[in-house]
Parts: C-alpha cells; structure tokens; sequence
C-alpha cells in the first residue's frame, strides 16, 4: 500500500482490492476447525492485525470461551495490510477449510462470496431474535445488507464523512458554518476574497474526491441512485443526479473551492491535514479519522479550533440532509461451510453488542454502532466528538458505504482515475459515465 497512512482509511479503501488478479498464498499455515478442549469446534475467526483492536477483540472471544460449550473462537490476525489481509481471504474462503468467522468491509468486498452462496444469511437469526437486531443502529445494520439479506454483524466503530472547519478562522472572519449548499458556495467566494484556501483537499491520494461525489449525488437523487448502481441495475450510471453532481465537482473546481495546487496535495502525508491546521484552509470534508490525525500531528489546533458539522443540503434535492455517507463500521460474517455456524451466530449474539465489548471499543476512541451508548460515550478520548457522532448516525435514515467499498473491486481503481479526471478536467460528466459503464 506504499506510505503507512496517518489513520485507518487505507486499511478501509483496501477493502476493495481483494486482488481477483494476484497470486494465490497460503492462507496462514490454518487448517480449518479443529476440536476444542471439552467438546464442540474451535472457531477460527480472521482479523486485520491492529493491536488496539485485537485487544478488544480478544475480550470478547475470552468471555465467549469461558462460558460457550457449543465451541470456542480463536482470534487470527491475518495482516495488518488491508489487501493483502483481502487477498489471503480470497484463498482462504476457496480453500475446503474456510475462515469460520471474518473480519471484512461488507457489500463489495463480500459480495463474491455471496454469489457462490458462501456466506450464512443472518437475516432470519436477526428476525427471530428482535432483541438484537435493536441492538445495533439500523442505517449501519442495513448497509452491511446485499441483495436484500443481512450477511454481516457490526463490529466496530462508525466513520462517516463530516465537514470540519476551522472554528477560530471562522469565528475571525464572521463567518459560520453551511446549512445549505448554496451557503457553502459564497463561503467559497468569500474566504477567496480573503486570500484563504476555502476546502483543504488531497487530491493526488484521489480517494479524498470521492467524498463529494458520495454527499452531492446522495443529497440531490437521494440513496437510491448508489444503490441503483452497486446493484449493477441497467442505466444507473447514467442517472441525472450522478451527471448534475459531476457538473457541481466541475463548478467546485472552477470556482477555487480547493485552491490550484490540490491535485498535488496528499492526505496519508498529512499534506491536505497540515494545510487545515494552519490555517491555510478553512474547511475540510473529511472522515470521523481526521480527528486522531489531527490529534496526533496538530494537537492544539484540534484542542482548540476543531469544528465539526454535517454536510450542506441541496436545494430541490431528493436526498435527506440528515443522511450521511463514510464507512458504517467492518463486520463480521459466517462462511457457510463452517461446521460451527451455529456456535459462530452465539458468539456474533452474545459479544458484538457486550457491555463489556462496547465499553472497550469506546475506551480506544470508537463510536461503536450500538444503541443506547449517550451517556457512555464520556468514557471516550474525545466525549464531544464521539457523541456528535453517535447522534448524528443515530439520526440517519441511511449511511451509504463508501463507492469504493460498496462496489465490485474491478470497480475502485477506474472510480477513483475517472474521477480525478473530472476533477482536473480532463473529462466530462458523460465521458465519466460512459467510462464506469465500460468496467465489467
């Protein structure tokens, strides 16, 4: 993946590249369930290898062991590079001895599984037992759907896309932040009057553009137009939301909203990070991660000056302004040759909503995606952060997963290059959909 990224977005976009065209490896020496000391299987569960939450993780499958006797877990680090975790998966998921439980991106990055009926279909374990279905919030228990099925349990925290600003700059210049879309335009136009930068943004990683396309195509068609085109529906590429968003990217652009020089800005650098810390920026449309980033490399400006709000609405847009986009969380999901399905769905039942669980996610800074958490967020590195979260998520009738992740991977790579070049206008809105509508 190149350059260690300053959060977990690139273990996040990695999702996507489950190497359809890499080599096969081993699938880490595993051989598949074994049996537990007295009596049942012991459960393999895959994981990406990040100490912080490997440590949580490893509450959960300890709590479950001491009390399970219908199997035991036993937790697998795999990597800690999201595609070479993804292409480990891939073997292992083909291999006679799967993975009986695996960390993963949901939608694009286990819909291949679900083709080949893979996976276990959870929806009628969720039906049945309405008590934890509740217990999750329902815009991220729904995302992790395919084709109308539950495939994946919420397992960690929730990252969706925010519009930062810089809460001093702002308050300096009189200024506060966009309701609407409209707002946001003469804010561009004023903090260039000013001879500041109006949105920090790196556009040489190219999955920083991608966030705009996600909130303007979701506020003016609403969810459905995404949907439309993860579900490969005919024609969906060429709705009329996603062509008037390009145009707006286009506009955005050409109004300065990004500066001249964006396409040479990094984010994993901390190039677009820095740009916002110091005032050279006056906002940014980042992931929930740009806070630890900002805490990590700037910490009295994220102390300080760290403002936080939603993104704008559009004005005769289908979409709900309350709805977001980002990453809902990672999930777990069952393979269907497991041979301790049934002890897979006690572990998924009894852990992944846990007091015990939830309350150490939070401790590392997550918001997990569980109800009822307001008061215990102030356990949090940052309560007011992680409840600004917490209830903006709660709020939401739908949290569209990242295209990148949501999509088939042979889909990332020409998404994120076509999209570059609407931004550097090399392309035109058509050109674009024509472009996604050659992928196959």
């Amino acid at each position: 993946m190149g350059e260690q990224p300053l959060s977990r977005r690139t273990f996040l976009s990695a999702a996507a590249i489950t190497g359809l065209s890499a080599p096969l490896v081993a699938a880490c020496g595993t051989s598949g369930p074994g049996s537990a000391k007295g009596g049942g299987k012991t459960l393999q569960a895959w994981v990406l290898v990040d100490q912080a939450q490997n440590r949580v993780q490893n509450l959960a499958v300890d709590a479950f062991n001491k009390s399970s006797k219908a199997g035991k877990v036993k937790l697998l680090p795999i990597s800690s590079d999201g595609a070479v975790y993804a292409d480990k998966l891939r073997v292992g998921m083909g291999s006679p001895n799967p993975p009986d439980l695996f960390f993963n991106w949901g939608s694009g990055s286990i819909r291949s599984y679900v083709q080949v009926g893979g996976l276990v279909d959870l929806s009628q374990k969720l039906a049945a037992d309405p008590a934890w279905k509740k217990s999750f919030l329902p815009s991220v228990l729904e995302a992790g759907k395919i084709d109308g099925k539950y495939y994946g349990i919420p397992l960690r925290g929730m990252q969706p896309v925010i519009l930062f600003y810089n809460k001093s700059l702002f308050a300096e210049q009189g200024q506060k932040p966009p309701a609407t879309y409209d707002e946001l335009l003469k804010l561009i136009d004023f903090f260039k009057s000013k001879r500041i930068q109006p949105f920090a943004l790196g556009g040489l990683d190219q999955w920083p553009n991608l966030m705009w396309l996600e909130y303007l195509v979701d506020r003016t068609g609403g969810p459905s137009v995404f949907e439309n085109i993860a579900a490969g529906k005919p024609g969906a590429w060429r709705d009329p939301a996603l062509l008037s968003s390009l145009q707006q990217v286009r506009d955005l652009v050409q109004r300065g909203a990004f500066g001249t020089n964006y396409n040479s800005v990094n984010y994993v650098k901390d190039g677009a990070g820095l740009l916002f810390a110091k005032g050279k920026a006056a906002m940014h449309l980042m992931g929930t991660w740009e806070v630890s980033n900002q805490v990590d490399r700037h910490r009295a400006f994220a102390e300080k000056d760290l403002g936080f709000a939603p993104f704008p609405s559009v004005a005769g847009g289908k979409g709900d302004p309350n709805s977001v986009v980002g990453n809902p969380t990672n999930y777990f999901s069952i393979s269907s040759k497991s041979a301790g399905k049934d002890a897979a769905v006690e572990f998924l039942k009894k852990e992944m909503s846990d007091t015990a669980y939830v309350d150490a996610l939070i401790k590392t800074g997550d918001v997990p995606a569980v109800t009822g958490l307001e008061s215990r967020l102030s356990a949090s590195p940052t309560p007011e952060f992680s409840k600004y979260v917490y209830q903006m998520v709660q709020k939401a009738p739908s949290f569209t997963l990242s295209w990148d992740q949501a999509l088939m991977p042979q889909f990332k790579t020409p998404l994120l290059a076509n999209l570059q070049k609407v931004f550097t206008g090399k392309q035109t809105p058509e050109q674009f959909v024509a472009a996604m509508e050659s992928v196959k």
